[in-house]
């Protein structure tokens, strides 16, 4: 049997843009997807800590260093500029492996979305 263990979390970023003419998914600063583990293409859900939206999607990465966390299509409609979110990616793995792992985890700091 395997579990779907959190692998990956980017914790309170802000969001920086919502574009509703793009064909879905979200676009996340590439050294924040470095540093949590992610990478482009990966499944990700995604909370919206202001008005408790849910949704699943997948990880397109943005210019590094940018802060860009960008909700794309549909999910435009749920997510506002300056809204905080939670990304979390999980991963399949045994319970021995599930009992020793350790996810990425990473608090962006401030309204940049930055690294510090």
């Amino acid at each position: 049997m395997l579990l779907s263990i959190l692998k990956s979390k980017i914790h309170c970023a802000r969001v920086t843009e919502a574009n509703l003419h793009y064909m879905g998914s979200i676009t996340i600063d590439e050294a924040l997807m470095q540093a949590s583990g992610l990478v482009a293409g990966e499944h990700v859900h995604v909370v919206n800590n202001n008005n408790g939206a849910r949704i699943e999607t997948y990880v397109i990465a943005g210019p590094a260093h940018s802060g860009c966390i960008c909700l794309n299509g549909a999910a435009a409609r749920l997510f506002q500029v300056g809204d905080e979110v939670i990304i979390m990616a999980f991963g399949q793995m045994s319970p021995e492996e599930a009992r020793t792992f350790k996810p990425q985890v990473i608090f962006p700091s401030g309204e940049a979305n930055s690294l510090d």
